[in-house]
């Protein structure tokens, strides 16, 4: 059974083959969707297409979301190439790298902006740029992570950047409800992506995460990615502004 048969959606945030994005825009088209796929730049653009050189192409959009003209040259490539969209998912967050190896309390006013912006206003910039593209009972996705909620050393900034993306989550979905159109974040555990990689300490978070997680291993990304084709689908169409674990069970472990 196809979940998402007819159905057109962006997924943007794709970087490489381990990344949750790819994860979803493959299973997004396994069940029937038109899938086009974002990025921020050319150089980007070259390592995802490398991603699907022996299969059909995916559609590939070009948008830096910090820059609401850059998502406005996008929102019209995406009309002309899909009219209209069913799903949005956004996967995408970035803190500079010397605001995750030491104290949170160290902060600069600068990495605070860079994180808060890209991790987190981005999510809400790409949602108002393609507002008119989106369809009735559209569903809209973004990423989160448990840092938001409590404390992992060395995610710093980044925890807070996910609890005001969580935040932006809940607000969109009250705001666009009215049309259907469901908001709704994913949080999966410590899956090793290139990005996650970069964290200090990121290598003895998945131990942890076997020896306490009920399932007692990580959560994997075509995990994440059947739960985003869920939530894409209209089996998810009375659920909105939450946050969906991916982690094992590891969320909800106190000891």
């Amino acid at each position: 059974m196809k979940l998402l048969e007819g159905k057109k959606g962006l997924v943007f945030g794709v970087a490489n083959q381990f990344s949750i994005a790819w994860a979803i825009a493959q299973a997004a088209r396994e069940h029937g969707a038109e899938v086009a796929i974002g990025v921020q730049n050319e150089r980007m653009k070259e390592s995802a297409q490398r991603l699907f050189e022996n299969q059909e192409p995916y559609p590939t959009v070009i948008a830096d979301l910090n820059d609401d003209a850059q998502i406005e040259s996008m929102r019209e490539e995406l009309r002309e190439r899909l009219g209209g969209l069913d799903f949005t998912v956004h996967s995408v967050a970035y803190a500079l790298r010397e605001e995750l190896a030491g104290r949170f309390l160290d902060t600069s006013r600068e990495g605070f902006r860079i994180a808060l912006e890209t991790s987190a206003y981005s999510f809400l910039a790409m949602t108002k740029g393609l507002e008119e593209l989106l369809h009735d009972n559209a569903s809209l996705l973004t990423m989160t992570y448990l840092g938001s909620q409590r404390v992992i050393p060395f995610y710093n900034v980044m925890g807070v950047a996910k609890a005001a993306l969580e935040a932006i989550t809940r607000h969109l979905a009250y705001e666009m409800g009215g049309r259907g159109i469901r908001v709704n974040a994913i949080s999966p555990g410590p899956i090793s992506t290139v990005s996650a990689r970069g964290i200090k300490g990121f290598a003895q978070m998945q131990p942890v995460l076997v020896e306490k997680a009920p399932l007692k291993r990580p959560a994997e990304q075509k995990e994440v990615a059947s739960t985003a084709v869920y939530l894409m689908s209209d089996l998810s169409r009375g659920v909105t502004g939450q946050v969906i674990y991916v982690d094992s069970g590891y969320h909800f472990m106190g000891l």
